[in-house]
């Protein structure tokens, strides 16, 4: 059996489960995030009704660490991915998680 589908499958289930685990809390951090990564290829989705999530900046053990973006199926018909984002907020930023609308 190839291995890399079921890799693939445990690693989306693993940041589902973490991102579950995170709460509505929120991130502020003093230092402006670093600018997006550029894009770039990002191959073909694995199936119909795949879609691409962005990558993001996270902050990190106080250092700037950036997450790939991945492919995977909405949870639902006619959901929309809304990307995580960071803000300015008084004299820092604030970190916005992503979320299926």
């Amino acid at each position: 059996m190839n291995q890399k589908p079921l890799f693939l499958i445990f690693a989306l289930l693993l940041m589902m489960a973490f991102s579950a685990c995170a709460g509505n809390g929120y991130i502020a951090v003093r230092t402006a995030p670093p600018p997006p990564q550029a894009h770039g290829l990002v191959g073909f989705a694995p199936g119909p009704g795949y879609v691409w999530v962005d990558g993001f900046w996270d902050w990190r053990g106080g250092n700037w660490h950036w997450v790939r973006g991945y492919w995977t199926r909405p949870p639902r018909r006619h959901a929309v991915w809304v990307s995580p984002r960071w803000e300015p907020y008084g004299r820092g930023y604030r970190f916005h998680r992503g979320y299926w609308r």
